[in-house]
């Protein structure tokens, strides 16, 4: 790792301290072990190789653990302290979370936190990553989860575009209509439907416009583009004026939970348990979602 950080060996030398014929003795030694080459060497640069990279990512995380147990295992340091990196879906991070963290760091004085947007489920391991909020159901793991809501997924139009085009009256009737698609979601040209009030069904739907920004979406649905599939929360402000229209409620599926994951060895940090409890209280149920909506739609009135 200090070879890593350093870019080269007699930086690293330098900052143990150590002598370069030790360092250099030391990456050979590590090289042998695991039986695979860490590190291309020049006269001129140091590289990592793809091996190289997984154990210094891994190295990484281990060494972060290990402190956020020394400091929560040692005497007389019981504030919570140090960098807390939290991985959030970019419009959720944007709108929900990035609001809550000022106040969090103004209870926390010695805590900073570093937020990173991103429409992906991350490695929480190796991209040395605290927290993350995931939508949906979560497949098995080692991983703690903590729920903070459950959020509904709805089907919206302008009243102009109904107007104009009429009223789908089951899912079916999508595929004669325009919808709005949000291409990085998985399962894309696809949405899920409830079906004789239990089941779940998947309709292939079709469009012509298809945007990596759910805000974009509902801007152009607001301007009778077609009908968009969005959060509930997101559209709060847009429905309660009127210029967006619930549709197919019938037929809406069961809501998707949000969770806060987060590692088992990660409570023992003071930093990690103070901002868990924050999050969970600040979002308990749906609330934080229906705050949102009611300032976004006081913002635009």
């Amino acid at each position: 790792m200090r070879v890593v950080d350093a870019g080269s060996l007699s930086g690293a030398a330098r900052s143990l301290p150590s002598s370069l014929t030790s360092v250099s003795r030391q990456i050979s030694a590590l090289e042998e072990r695991f039986g695979t080459r860490l590190l291309l060497r020049t006269t001129r640069r140091l590289a990592l190789t793809d091996d190289g990279r997984i154990l210094y990512d891994r190295a990484k995380s281990i060494l972060g653990e290990l402190k956020d147990v020394e400091l929560a295992l040692s005497s007389g340091r019981q504030e919570p302290s140090g960098r807390i990196r939290i991985s959030a879906p970019t419009l959720m991070g944007r709108l929900l979370i990035a609001p809550l963290l000022p106040e969090f760091l103004r209870r926390h004085q010695s805590v900073s936190v570093e937020l990173l947007l991103v429409d992906r489920a991350v490695d929480m391991l190796e991209e040395d990553i605290h927290a993350s909020l995931r939508v949906g159901h979560l497949p098995d793991s080692q991983l703690v989860a903590r729920k903070l809501a459950d959020i509904q997924m709805i089907v919206c139009a302008s009243p102009d575009y109904v107007k104009r085009f009429g009223l789908p009256q089951s899912p079916a009737d999508l595929s004669r209509h325009d919808c709005l698609v949000f291409s990085d979601a998985p399962g894309i040209g696809e949405w899920r439907f409830k079906q004789n009030g239990k089941t779940e069904c998947k309709i292939r739907i079709s469009g012509r416009l298809w945007v990596n920004s759910l805000d974009a979406l509902v801007s152009a649905a607001e301007e009778g583009a077609g009908i968009v599939r969005v959060p509930s929360w997101q559209v709060g402000a847009e429905l309660a004026a009127g210029r967006l229209r619930r549709i197919l409620v019938d037929h809406e599926p069961p809501p998707v939970p949000l969770h806060l994951l987060f590692q088992p060895s990660r409570l023992a940090s003071p930093k990690i348990r103070v901002f868990v409890d924050y999050l969970v209280e600040r979002m308990r149920g749906a609330t934080a979602l229906e705050r949102h909506a009611k300032g976004r739609n006081n913002s635009r009135t």
